[in-house]
């Protein structure tokens, strides 16, 4: 074992060959290449949070973003499905391939966009409607009104809730536990069929056994989805994703600011064992963040 393996699991991350189980059989689902990012730079008023970052995702991964705090992980996850517009300082520079098409293209409408790459927040959002309410707005919302009763069903069983809201679908979101909810929000997501399941760091706010439920829940949704997770959390990131994105921030010499950088991009297995970079190794050993 080298130095970075031992010492990764003694302080840090318990990275074992069950850790990593099912990597194979996941790389083997999705090595498509579903978004290409290249020189992709986020300011805002004028200032660059996050600077010219060139990755790729691929389909029926999860990709898990890294990182300390105000290394741009949330701005760049927003990117995505264009979220980032509707701040009125915020500038996108670089581009975002989806399928091979600029999501930032002047045709590209950032409503359908939204309808393809959903998000789930980190904290649960419900709406102040019933738990079925809150399945169907969406598809209302977009006129997918034809058999919603099912469209509700498949999406909470997908979200594995079914079973425990079943009996309960015309009582309020709101009287459900803090877990319960944020897998509602996931079938919300659901429910407009989307490809993409961006996920700003979903467990954050939960107690273990809903951030376990969660992190189940990740690994069955991968074989139709694709699932992009922000996480501080680096023993979920280990457990959960395919690929991991290492950010740290670069603080300008002369003014003393913040920029989000990309610092190393790979399997998680390697992130976690043999990294490349010794700015990652510090991170996830513990030394520094």
């Amino acid at each position: 074992m080298t130095e970075i393996e031992s010492t990764t699991t003694d302080r840090m991350v318990e990275v074992s060959a069950e850790t990593f189980v099912d990597r194979q059989e996941s790389r083997s689902l999705g090595r498509d290449t579903l978004f290409g990012v290249s020189g992709l730079t986020v300011s805002y008023a004028g200032f660059p949070a996050l600077a010219d970052v060139t990755m790729d995702i691929h389909r029926n991964n999860i990709t898990a973003f890294i990182g300390p705090s105000g290394c741009g992980k949330s701005t760049f996850i927003r990117c995505f499905n264009r979220l980032n517009d509707l701040i009125p300082s915020a500038k996108v520079e670089g581009t975002i391939l989806y399928h091979g098409q600029d999501l930032y293209g002047p045709d590209v409408d950032p409503v359908e966009v939204r309808k393809l790459i959903g998000m789930v927040f980190q904290k649960p959002n419900p709406f102040p409607k019933s738990i079925y309410d809150n399945i169907a707005f969406g598809p209302r919302v977009l006129g997918m009104k034809d058999g919603l009763d099912e469209r509700v069903e498949r999406a909470l069983h997908q979200a594995a809730l079914w079973d425990e809201v079943k009996d309960r679908l015309k009582e309020s979101a709101l009287s459900l536990s803090g877990g319960q909810q944020q897998r509602l929000c996931i079938a919300r997501c659901l429910a407009v069929n989307p490809e993409v399941i961006l996920m700003d760091e979903p467990a954050s706010s939960l107690d273990p056994i809903s951030t376990t439920r969660i992190e189940d829940l990740m690994h069955e949704l991968k074989r139709d989805y694709t699932i992009v997770i922000v996480t501080h959390n680096m023993q979920q990131a280990a457990r959960v994703a395919d690929m991991t994105a290492f950010f740290s921030v670069r603080v300008s010499e002369g003014d003393g600011r913040r920029t989000g950088i990309l610092v190393e991009y790979d399997t998680t297995q390697k992130i976690f064992t043999t990294p490349g970079d010794k700015r990652t190794e510090d991170y996830v050993t513990g030394r520094f963040g």
